[in-house]
């Protein structure tokens, strides 16, 4: 589980860009692989810069989509959990 304390950033590698040849859609490309993000998840994506902490990342969502932090806590550390798993994300 990620502490509220950690700082989620981008693994080594991995870049959120604007893809042009996908019509605009944001894609997270890394070495080999390359996923598109649905639009909650790069509401929190956006969000990962090496720099928030998880709690400054969950207080500005709850802010911007007016819901419970509570929920959106458990949900952004399901989201960056399998990330992490993934090689996605570091925490």
């Amino acid at each position: 589980m990620i502490e509220e304390t950690a700082i989620p950033r981008l693994a080594r590698g991995m870049r959120l860009r604007q893809d042009q040849a996908r019509e605009g859609r944001w894609v997270v490309l890394g070495p080999e692989r390359m996923f598109v993000p649905d639009e909650i998840a790069l509401e929190v994506l956006r969000l990962v810069d090496g720099v928030r902490s998880l709690a400054v990342i969950v207080d500005a969502l709850a802010a911007q989509f007016q819901a419970p932090r509570a929920e959106i806590l458990a949900d952004v550390r399901e989201m960056l959990g399998d990330l992490v798993a993934k090689g996605v994300v570091v925490a």
